[in-house]
């Protein structure tokens, strides 16, 4: 698979905008979440290439190798993951995989709120569908990742 077209070349001020959308939705959060949210949106949406930055920029900020190959899995990990990591998850699980049947629930979102302050909550929702919007770029171009 090769890539398709390179949207910052093509497209730069749509791609500058994503970065800037990307910056201001990574404000206050703490950076091993962002991660965490990162990675499990990029594997509902099968994005390899978003999928292996994450999990390098995973390790370099200390995340554990068991916390990225059990993301996966995160409600059957038990406690490995905190309960507001559980809530971000839960929620992130819940945004990304919209469809005519689904949808985020009181319970969903008011399990996050219990977790983050409404500030910190408008952030990690803004990191969700950031993450969401980057994997679709990656997967419509076929953004292949750098492995090697």
């Amino acid at each position: 698979m090769t890539n398709r077209i390179d949207l910052a070349k093509k497209a730069p001020k749509v791609y500058r905008a994503m970065i800037a959308l990307d910056a201001a939705a990574r404000e206050g959060l703490d950076e091993q979440l962002a991660e965490l949210v990162r990675i499990r949106a990029s594997q509902l949406n099968h994005c390899a290439y978003c999928l292996n930055m994450h999990t390098v920029d995973a390790r370099k900020g200390g995340e554990t190798e068991a916390r990225i190959y059990l993301l996966n899995a995160w409600q059957e990990a038990g406690d490995l993951y905190t309960e507001k990591e559980q809530a971000a998850l839960q929620l992130t699980e819940a945004i990304t995989v919209l469809s005519s049947h689904e949808y985020v629930s009181d319970e969903v979102y008011e399990r996050a709120a219990k977790h983050f302050g409404e500030e910190e909550l408008a952030q990690l929702i803004a990191l969700i569908f950031t993450i969401n919007s980057w994997n679709r770029i990656a997967v419509s171009t076929r953004k292949v990742p750098d492995v090697h």
